[in-house]
């Protein structure tokens, strides 16, 4: 015969959601900031505003990713430090580019620029 009433649990029927579910939330999250940093690129928004937001949401989206999916969050501290290194060194390789090659760098050369190697003996 089936189990009194009074001898099951009070939370038989309820469960701990598993570890599954909380990695399907937090893949939510990161599409939801992937869905922000695609529409904020076309938002008629000034353009410091939205590379400063894209740099800020790339940055949250790494720490979530690190934390949760590579398990960071649960090991020593030095390898989040390696982590953490590894995200400045990608900033200021970033910067030194976007500086390297920028608006000023790229422009075209104008007869002026060109014709003074040939006046110099140099080209």
């Amino acid at each position: 015969m089936s189990a009194p009433a009074a001898a099951l649990p009070a939370d038989a029927g309820h469960h701990e959601p598993s570890k599954f579910h909380f990695y399907i939330q937090v893949a939510m999250i990161l599409s939801v900031i992937t869905g922000v940093e695609v529409v904020l690129v076309y938002l008629p928004l000034a353009k410091w505003f939205v590379v400063t937001s894209l740099i800020v949401l790339s940055a949250v989206k790494f720490m979530f990713v690190i934390f949760f999916f590579m398990h960071l969050r649960w090991d020593k501290v030095f390898c989040t430090i390696l982590f953490f290194i590894g995200l400045v060194l990608a900033g200021g390789t970033m910067w030194a580019l976007l500086h390297l090659f920028g608006a000023e760098a790229s422009k075209p050369l104008t007869s002026a620029a060109l014709a003074v190697p040939a006046l110099t003996g140099l080209a």
